[in-house]
């Protein structure tokens, strides 16, 4: 199901037309070789979320963002998009359903020759079917 919600995540951001037009890429994993803004997975992990009638998984997932420039807002403006696109969600997806989504915590920095990092970490629970 980990394959399957990075996939569908990924897919989910794409169609967005407000953020395509704010990044130059959304790929599921780096490096990226699109310049800046753009988006990726940087990391997931899964643990068993299983229940008596079927498989499941808890799925964490850092995304993370990457822009360039002097403002911050800009860069807080697309991180502010990736979270409500991600709120949204559906819970049926192609061979399994996720239950709750959570944001977790960001994290934001600032990198070398003006580039500027956000981090979003979020919790799914997902069920096979």
């Amino acid at each position: 199901m980990e394959t399957a919600l990075r996939s569908a995540l990924v897919d989910w951001l794409r169609a967005d037309p407000i953020l395509a037009g704010m990044v130059n890429a959304i790929e599921e994993e780096g490096p990226i070789a699109a310049s800046p803004p753009h988006i990726a997975i940087a990391a997931s992990a899964s643990t068993d979320w299983s229940t008596k009638t079927g498989p499941g998984r808890e799925i964490r997932l850092a995304l993370e963002l990457v822009d360039r420039g002097d403002e911050a807002a800009a860069t807080g403006a697309i991180a502010a998009r990736i979270e409500q696109r991600i709120a949204t969600l559906a819970p049926q997806q192609s061979g399994f359903r996720v239950v709750v989504t959570r944001f977790l915590r960001s994290r934001a920095e600032r990198r070398r020759r003006n580039l500027r990092a956000v981090l979003l970490e979020y919790r799914f629970l997902t069920i096979a079917g």
